[in-house]
């Protein structure tokens, strides 16, 4: 495992009742990264972060935290891991500093000063001391987050955390997992929000049926050829002109124009064509699949 590596679930298998939930499953979030974890409902995003948080047993393979198994050593690796399965629970009668009060408790060496880090962190240093009952959904959200950070793991955990949230709530938990990234703490984050998920996360790992089906960077190019639309007045002529070019490219029919799989240095090449042979073009601009579309195209 690389040194940059702060989880790796290796072929990781979860059987009940006879029945695999999750078949052979494997990939790893390396430090500072947010890693986010799709897949349909019952594909098995919750099983397997049960499995990572120690909720559930594995039958076959492993998970290293920080270089440790939690099979072999799972009090050491679980140190290194913040979580929120599902929905935060705290007590809704005490104030959201008596909750952090009383998480702080059960791990030696967090100290009142580290309390008011995490609470500043999160944006709850105006309501830290009011009862958790008079939170809404998104503070408790928050709150929840500066629980899971207390003891400063090393990769935080979050099972469908935008659940209930409102845009800008949406928009400032996106906000706190890229500070914690460029301060060195990964995040790995379920969620069915793929637009979200597109601006939030560096890479992806797609699940269905139990079983992993792609890893996709979010970062980086995802294919050679890019999709370019030609906004033009006679569709039908300039396509007939560029097919004799681009016979091998895929070229679709749109009702203003076309859109073609082309290298970027074709581009003005195809521009020209089309002016020479007396086809006005109104705009040129290239566009991309959305992980929306990609994610669909892979789970039918």
């Amino acid at each position: 495992m690389a040194h940059s590596t702060v989880l790796e679930v290796i072929n990781v298998t979860k059987k009940i009742n006879n029945r695999t939930i999750i078949d052979q499953i494997s990939f790893s979030v390396n430090k500072g990264e947010i890693f986010g974890f799709l897949g349909p409902n019952g594909a098995g995003k919750t099983t397997t972060i049960r499995m990572i948080v120690g909720l559930m047993s594995i039958n076959e393979g492993d998970i290293i935290i920080n270089g440790t198994s939690i099979s072999k050593n799972f009090e050491k690796a679980m140190l290194s891991i913040g979580a929120i399965v599902e929905n935060p629970e705290m007590y809704k009668y005490l104030t959201g500093y008596q909750n952090l009060v009383h998480y702080a408790r059960m791990i030696p060496g967090i100290t009142n000063a580290r309390i008011d880090e995490v609470t500043e962190l999160v944006g709850l240093k105006d309501r830290i001391r009011d009862k958790v009952k008079r939170y809404s959904l998104g503070m408790r959200q928050r709150l929840g987050i500066a629980q899971a950070l207390l003891h400063k793991p090393t990769i935080l955990i979050l099972d469908e955390p935008t659940n209930g949230l409102d845009p800008a709530g949406i928009r400032e938990l996106r906000d706190y997992l890229r500070i914690l990234a460029n301060e060195g703490t990964s995040t790995l984050v379920s969620s069915h929000l793929l637009s979200e998920m597109e601006l939030m996360c560096d890479r992806v790992a797609i699940i269905k049926e139990g079983k992993i089906i792609d890893v996709k960077s979010l970062k980086e190019p995802t294919q050679q050829l890019n999709q370019v639309v030609f906004e033009v007045d006679q569709p039908e002529k300039a396509i007939q002109f560029i097919t004799q070019q681009y016979e091998d490219n895929e070229i679709e029919k749109l009702k203003n124009g076309f859109i073609i799989q082309i290298n970027r240095e074709d581009v003005p090449k195809i521009n020209m064509v089309l002016v020479q042979e007396g086809v006005l073009v109104y705009s040129i601009h290239s566009t991309s699949k959305s992980l929306e579309d990609q994610f669909l195209e892979l789970t039918n």
